[in-house]
């Protein structure tokens, strides 16, 4: 009897440690699945990041707004800054205060959550439209500048009878108007892309890509970024030119 109830004990302690184990192995193995534990310490470090990222994009962006927003303001508060140069100057202000309402923003949503595209197909070619077109009539605006430069300095005399009032309304006419046979027309007639993207798009609408083809890529960087581009050099390679022998003329 006595040997009977020691085979018992030792069962039952065998049985015993037996549940303990797979409970501990049952614990642990849902740590590490279960999604609603606490996250590893890395993670903290990576939110950390997706903050600070966060935080960057939107100093940016407000920075962006008030800075233009304060460079208009000035302009139009003093009457003595309203001169044909620094008119170039708010209209240029307020095509990079639009890249910050617009182009940044969108941009500023794709980042926070985590590159998906939440707005939708047409949106989505709204977004690059205006990406686009306040891009290239900013760096318009800096070659209308760097021409009213080059003329204050180089024919000061002939600069009041060259930038006119009327000059300067179609110069603005021509930066504002002209961006968008590089943005809205070629984008919304699917002209930009290729059939494959067009394609990849209608099948992915929640991601927003930008891939264009050889033909559109050299007319919009080169509408964009070269032809002004060039013409930025010439204008400031004269004028330090023309700087450069006025100095001389000085010193003789």
């Amino acid at each position: 009897m006595n040997e009977f109830m020691k085979i018992t004990e030792q069962k039952t302690k065998n049985t015993s440690d037996i549940i303990e184990n797979n409970l501990t192995d049952h614990i642990t193995n849902n740590s590490i699945s279960n999604p609603f534990n606490p996250w590893p310490s890395h993670s903290w470090f990576l939110c950390f990041l997706v903050a600070l990222k966060t935080l960057t994009m939107m100093f940016i962006i407000i920075a962006a707004l008030f800075g233009n927003l304060l460079v208009i303001v000035s302009v139009m508060r003093h009457r003595k800054l309203r001169v044909i140069t620094n008119y170039f100057v708010v209209s240029l202000a307020l095509a990079d205060m639009l890249v910050a309402i617009w182009a940044m923003c969108f941009n500023f949503s794709v980042e926070v959550s985590g590159g998906k595209w939440i707005f939708g197909y047409f949106m989505c070619d709204v977004w690059n439209s205006l990406d686009v077109y306040f891009s290239t009539a900013s760096i318009l605006h800096l070659c209308c500048i760097s021409v009213d430069r080059y003329y204050a300095i180089v024919q000061p005399l002939d600069y009041p009878l060259i930038m006119t009032n009327i000059r300067l309304v179609l110069m603005l006419a021509v930066v504002w108007c002209s961006p968008a046979l590089v943005s809205f027309l070629p984008i919304f007639m699917e002209w930009y892309t290729t059939p494959e993207h067009l394609e990849f798009r209608r099948k992915n609408p929640h991601i927003c890509s930008f891939t264009v083809n050889r033909t559109y890529s050299v007319i919009s960087s080169s509408v964009s970024f070269w032809v002004p581009g060039m013409v930025m050099i010439l204008m400031y390679y004269r004028i330090y030119v023309e700087a450069d022998r006025q100095e001389r003329m000085l010193y003789r």
